[in-house]
C-alpha cells in the first residue's frame, strides 16, 4: 500500500470511530436527560435518587458506564489527531477566505473550540458530581426503609449558585452548536449520506441538538429561579 493510500486509510478509519463514539454519545445523552428531567418531580427528590441509585448499581448499566467512558476519551483524542492533520493539510500559510461563512456554517469551523468548551464542562461536572458521590461523602435519604444518596440535593445546591448555573448554560449552548455539526457529519463519515436521505438527518440533526441544549439548560436555570 502506498504512503498517501495508507495515510488515506488512517484518517478514514478515525473518522469512523470518531462517527461511532460520537453516536453512542448521543444516545447517552438521550438517557441523561431523561434521567435528570427527575430533578422536576415534586417528590423531595425521591425520584431523582432511585434513579441514579440504579444507574450506579445495575450491572449493565455500570459495565456500559466504562464503554461511555472511553468513548468520551477516544472522542477526544482521534479529534485531536484530526484537527492536527487537517491543520498540516492547510500549509504553513493560512488561506484567505473572503466569505468564511459562505463556504461553511460557523459551527463546523468551529468544532475544536465547541469541543473544548464541553471538554472542560465534562471534567468540572464529573468534578462535582461524579467524583463527590463515588469518593467523597454524600448525605444520605431514605426511602420506605431503604437508603439512598442523596444526590438530588447536592444538585439543588449546586444550582442555587448563579456562576455554577452561567457555566451549564453557555456549555450547553456549545453542545448544541456541536451536535448540530457532529449528528450530519457522524452519518457522511460512515458513508449514510444519500441525497435521498440528507435532508432527513439535517432536520433530525437539528431538532435533536436543540432540544438537547434546551432540555440540560433549563433545568438549572429552573432550579435557581425556585430558590431564589
Amino acid at each position: 500500500m502506498s504512503r498517501v493510500k495508507q495515510k488515506f486509510s488512517v484518517t478514514i478509519g478515525r473518522k469512523i470511530w470518531m462517527s461511532l463514539t460520537g453516536l453512542f454519545l448521543i444516545t447517552f445523552l438521550v438517557v441523561h436527560l431523561v434521567g435528570n428531567l427527575q430533578l422536576l418531580k415534586n417528590d423531595g427528590g425521591m425520584a431523582f435518587n432511585t434513579y441514579t441509585k440504579f444507574m450506579t448499581s445495575n450491572p449493565l448499566i455500570k459495565t456500559t458506564s466504562f464503554l461511555l467512558y472511553g468513548s468520551i476519551l477516544l472522542h477526544v483524542i482521534v479529534s485531536i489527531f484530526l484537527t492536527s492533520q487537517n491543520k498540516k493539510a492547510r500549509g504553513p500559510v493560512a488561506y484567505k477566505v473572503s466569505d468564511a461563512g459562505a463556504n461553511s456554517p460557523w459551527n463546523s469551523r468551529n468544532m475544536g473550540i465547541l469541543g473544548s468548551i464541553i471538554l472542560i464542562f465534562v471534567v468540572i461536572h464529573l468534578q462535582n458530581f461524579w467524583y463527590h458521590m463515588k469518593f467523597g461523602v454524600t448525605p444520605m435519604v431514605s426511602y420506605e426503609g431503604v437508603e439512598y444518596k442523596d444526590l438530588y440535593t447536592m444538585v439543588i445546591e449546586a444550582f442555587k449558585e448563579w456562576w455554577i448555573v452561567a457555566i451549564y448554560v453557555v456549555s450547553m449552548i456549545a453542545l448544541g452548536y456541536h451536535l448540530n455539526h457532529g449528528f450530519q457529519s457522524a452519518f457522511q463519515s460512515l458513508g449514510i449520506n444519500h441525497s435521498k436521505y440528507t435532508p432527513a438527518i439535517k432536520t433530525i440533526g437539528k431538532v435533536y441538538s436543540i432540544v438537547m441544549a434546551f432540555g440540560f439548560a433549563i433545568l438549572p436555570i429552573i432550579i435557581f429561579v425556585q430558590n431564589l
